[in-house]
């Protein structure tokens, strides 16, 4: 049983129930001691369920229209501010800056991590290679010492 969204087709708007998100939600921007119905929570959750829908399919638009079958951030700034939702963009350009540049420092830490354990890896075969060597030059001696006791 799904709802008719225009420019959506029929989709179901009830599939996901996240009205524990609305009642946390709820606690950071209502002030104390104003609940939330059970009745206003599904509304709100429904219209979430609503909104990302719609957001989705507009930006979709954008990567159709560029030839893109991968939906990116752009085209979902750009589908905001088709949506009339311009005072959200630049928070949200800020907020997906923080979230790139704790990518990057992520990725940075995963590159000094295997360059580390490269560099350990490195220093042990060298020390095998010494261990190795140092056996060798025993062994010889030990064979040199034998010859000049034969």
């Amino acid at each position: 049983m799904g709802n008719r969204i225009e420019g959506l087709g029929e989709v179901q708007v009830d599939n996901v129930d996240s009205s524990s998100h609305v009642s946390e939600a709820g606690r950071f921007i209502l002030p104390d001691g104003v609940n939330i119905s059970k009745e206003a929570r599904s509304a709100i959750s429904r219209a979430a369920s609503v909104f990302v829908l719609y957001a989705t399919s507009c930006a979709n638009n954008f990567a159709m229209k560029g030839k893109r079958k991968t939906l990116n951030a752009g085209d979902v700034l750009s589908a905001m501010e088709e949506m009339e939702f311009q005072r959200f963009v630049a928070p949200l350009k800020e907020s997906l800056e923080v979230y790139r540049r704790e990518q990057k420092g992520k990725k940075e830490a995963r590159k000094d991590k295997d360059k580390k354990a490269d560099s350990e890896e490195q220093d042990k075969s060298r020390e095998e290679e010494n261990d190795d060597d140092d056996e060798r030059m025993e062994e010889e001696e030990q064979n040199d010492e034998e010859e000049v006791d034969n």
